[in-house]
């Protein structure tokens, strides 16, 4: 939904797809952008992708105490960027929340 945001920065066309619409990967092999939020762990295969495609993977699921991505290891090989397919996300989502809490502070010295 951040990219859908009209502002000069994003301003995106963006299509939310479930795991529940029928041949899901036609949607996912059109995408610039693909980011996966499934929770399916491998749900997400090289024929999926665009090659060339940024790929992310922010999916959440869990086998005891390990993670597992929702983006398959060999999605590399299509891809022209993709995240680490374990933690990527958390560490940017980290870096986000320190980089807006100085931004508040810096505000509120003001």
């Amino acid at each position: 939904m951040l990219l859908a945001q009209k502002r000069p920065t994003v301003n995106a066309a963006v299509t939310v797809v479930h795991t529940g619409v029928p041949d899901w990967a036609r949607y996912t092999r059109r995408s610039d952008i693909l980011v996966a939020a499934a929770g399916v762990p491998g749900i997400v295969q090289p024929e999926h992708v665009k090659p060339g495609a940024v790929v992310i993977d922010a999916g959440v699921r869990y086998d005891g105490r390990r993670l597992l991505p929702d983006v398959d290891e060999t999605c590399v090989e299509v891809a022209g960027a993709i995240t680490p397919r374990v933690g990527g996300v958390g560490r940017t989502t980290v870096a986000m929340l320190f980089r807006n809490a100085v931004r508040a502070a810096e505000r509120t010295s003001q």
